[in-house]
């Protein structure tokens, strides 16, 4: 058998990574659970709204912000950061970099890198049976692979709920029990063909065919813990299937099933990396008050009436991330709450919808286990690099991790509890 790329990538899109089991955790079933859940605005929060005007402990809630005033010791609020090698004039493209920190995103021969989540998920993803989750709203996710290729996001809910807790079907295991032997298969003849093709390699040669092989082992081991994964029952739940949300203006209805989704993967600890795209409709949301599109609304021009609608739309957004907190942290988790573990960062691509600017991003770190209830303010002028921050969410995720994008560093002030 010729073993080509496409049987190849076959092999490897088989296995789904799972988390450790009891038996299988050792000295790190001690250690405790930590998660990151990532979401993206990509039309903005409107910085008057959501950014307060002091630095440190002491600043005054915004609008958006007074939505999480029982919150205020959970969170932080960063301002003046900024991701380097971006072009206004593809701003909204950007948020193809928003995770990666890529350089140049929307430009001619662009290539993207890998997403933070992802690059946590090759760590930690195999202790829970899905790597990672990505949704969306509506449209393409937030999540990039090392060779940046989008990782596919999922927009049902329905789906989603039936992916993480609904037993298969009788057909759906014979699938996949075929689908595991065809990769068992396909990595048993590579790993046989590169043996042999050793033997009469140079140096330099055999050293590519020793990383290639070394990928191959860890494709072997992820396929094993995902035959484990098979035999072992999915987790039951306390909650109905979400039925989708038919209309396509109703994105606040879908991100709140989502994000109820996220709150069960969470809690059964089904996964402990998310990341989701709220997204932006053109059509108006069914929310008193208002009767423009979220999109419209973002490219305000100052219109104090288009403004006034979308301060509704956005404060509603922020309500449904007090809901999810308030989830969390109601949830108990050997002696903290799982608010405690879970890092939740909201932030955008872009720092203002209206202007299409790309300095200022907003960022909210909820939970996590961080020293919060401040507002570190960083000038926007000389702006740190966005992936310091990520960087800051790798350690925590308890990655041995320095760099990361176009990092120089931490980010400053951002310190673990």
């Amino acid at each position: 058998m010729t073993i080509t790329r496409r049987h190849f990538l076959r092999a490897a899109g088989i296995a789904l990574a799972l988390p450790p089991l009891e038996s299988l955790a050792g000295p790190r079933a001690a250690e405790p659970r930590r998660r990151l859940v990532c979401l993206c605005a990509p039309l903005g929060l409107h910085p008057a709204y959501f950014l307060p005007q002091q630095a440190g402990r002491d600043y005054a809630f915004t609008p958006y912000l007074e939505v999480l005033k029982d919150f205020r010791k959970d969170f932080t609020v960063v301002s003046g950061l900024a991701h380097p090698g971006m072009s206004p004039g593809f701003a909204h493209q950007a948020s193809a970099s928003f995770l990666t920190g890529a350089p140049g995103a929307g430009r001619p021969g662009f290539r993207n890198t890998i997403s933070v989540d992802q690059l946590a998920a090759e760590s930690i993803g195999d202790q829970t049976r899905f790597r990672s989750l990505v949704l969306s709203g509506e449209g393409g996710g937030l999540s990039w692979t090392r060779t940046g290729a989008q990782v596919p996001a999922e927009t049902s809910p329905s789906k989603v709920f039936a992916r993480l807790f609904l037993a298969d079907s009788p057909d759906e295991l014979r699938e996949r029990a075929r689908q595991l032997a065809d990769g068992r298969s396909v990595l048993d003849d590579v790993g046989a063909q590169a043996k042999a093709l050793s033997a009469g390699l140079g140096h330099d040669d055999r050293e590519k065919m020793d990383e290639y092989v070394t990928s191959v082992r860890e494709l072997e081991k992820r396929l094993a813990k995902d035959e484990l994964w098979f035999r072992k029952p999915k987790p039951k739940v306390d909650a109905a299937p979400p039925k989708d949300v038919a209309s396509a203006a109703d994105l606040l209805g879908r991100t709140r099933l989502l994000l109820d989704l996220t709150a069960l993967a969470l809690q059964t600890d089904s996964t402990r990396l998310v990341t989701i795209m709220l997204g932006g409709s053109t059509f108006a949301p069914p929310i008193d008050g208002v009767k423009l599109g979220h999109h419209d609304l973002s490219h305000h021009g100052k219109d104090p009436a288009k403004l006034e609608q979308l301060k509704i739309v956005e404060v509603e957004t922020m309500k449904l991330l007090r809901d999810f907190m308030t989830r969390l942290r109601s949830t108990a988790e050997d002696g903290a709450s799982v608010l405690d573990r879970t890092m939740i960062y909201l932030g955008s691509n872009l720092g203002d919808g209206s202007s299409h600017s790309i300095k200022n991003l907003p960022v909210f770190l909820g939970g996590g286990g961080f020293k919060h209830g401040q507002h570190l303010a960083f000038d926007p002028q000389n702006p740190p690099p966005l992936c310091n921050f990520y960087v800051s969410l790798l350690q925590r995720l308890g990655l041995p991790a320095d760099k990361f994008g176009t990092s120089t560093g931490t980010l400053t002030g951002l310190q673990q509890a």
